[in-house]
């Protein structure tokens, strides 16, 4: 991590922790959006606009930004760089693992330096995603939520899309979705999986559990998170189902039963991936190899063959 802007040890998987061991997530430092007289000057122009979106396949945060981008239709205006899917010992770095942004494209090595750039004094986390403001040359936002509303709303007079990821009338339903899974579930995989005590780790576990039961019987009855269409709480969910049985059931020990065994969530899963969006910014090459590269969960660093899932034949290109 950058302290007072050098970085100073190896990345660690565990930000915090609290006194009865429980992970703790660092928060964003980063949370500001595009002004609107820029965005009404950036009509199919992408150096007006002056936006890039850091991403890794790895990430779930980072992945709802690009599912997000790619659902409204923002991919003509807002270029990419990925990282490779293995932190160095330096943090998110750029190279030659397929799929990754070569270092020879970059004018940066490593995430962190965006960070030092935009503020030669910050300590903490170097993350993903960022949205890079070029004009300033400074970071504009490091927060994954934020991101998705700066695409839905801040940009709608660029994309124009026929999809609302946050429509008013559902707006306090969504965030009361988001809410209920968050902690429970999205953020309760990595308690689970990077719990300093047993205690921290079964209370983990057990909301896990609560939580996909909880969610098994919600899809039993409804196609979506919230309403009747695609919200930006179908995105904040896909991004931790899809990773569950290739990483967290093992890895996270987070393994009472696989989401296959959920028939309703397997099937939610399934019609999300039949969507480009969702699919194409999937890579379960980049999810395996940076997980399992962590050696405090998996010394030896060997990636797992399996598991077989009947829904990787909607990556099959990937």
């Amino acid at each position: 991590m950058l302290v007072n802007g050098k970085w100073q040890k190896k990345w660690d998987p565990v930000q915090s922790k609290d006194a009865q061991g429980r992970f703790v997530r660092q928060s964003s430092a980063f949370r500001a959006a595009p002004s609107a007289a820029r965005v009404m000057t950036a009509v199919d122009d992408v150096e007006a606009l002056g936006l890039k979106l850091y991403v890794a396949y790895i990430c779930p945060w980072a992945t709802r930004t690009l599912i997000a981008r790619s659902l409204l239709g923002l991919d003509h205006y807002i270029p990419i760089s990925v990282v490779e899917p293995v932190l160095s010992d330096s943090g998110w770095q750029f190279g030659d693992f397929p799929g990754s942004t070569p270092v020879a494209e970059e004018t940066i090595t490593y995430i962190h330096q965006l960070y030092t750039t935009t503020d030669p004094a910050y300590s903490g986390r170097a993350t993903v995603p960022v949205l890079w403001d070029a004009g300033a040359g400074a970071i504009m936002n490091n927060e994954s939520a934020d991101i998705l509303r700066i695409f839905n709303h801040d940009l709608r007079p660029l994309h124009r899309s026929e999809i609302d990821l946050l429509p008013v009338a559902q707006a306090s339903q969504i965030d009361q979705f988001n809410q209920g899974i968050y902690e429970s579930l999205n953020n309760g995989v990595y308690k689970a999986g990077f719990a300093s005590s047993q205690q921290a780790y079964e209370e983990a576990y057990t909301g896990v559990f609560a939580t996909l039961d909880r969610l098994e019987q919600h899809f039993s009855e409804h196609q979506f998170a919230v309403g009747e269409q695609l919200t930006e709480s179908d995105i904040r969910l896909f991004v931790t189902l899809v990773r569950f049985d290739p990483v967290y059931f093992s890895l996270f020990k987070t393994n009472r039963q696989c989401i296959g065994d959920y028939s309703a969530l397997s099937a939610y899963l399934e019609r999300l991936l039949q969507i480009d969006a969702f699919s194409q910014n999937t890579r379960i090459d980049h999810i395996k190899s940076g997980y399992y590269s962590i050696k405090a969960l998996n010394p030896q660093g060997f990636v797992p063959a399996g598991p077989q899932l009947s829904w990787y034949r909607y990556l099959q290109d990937r």
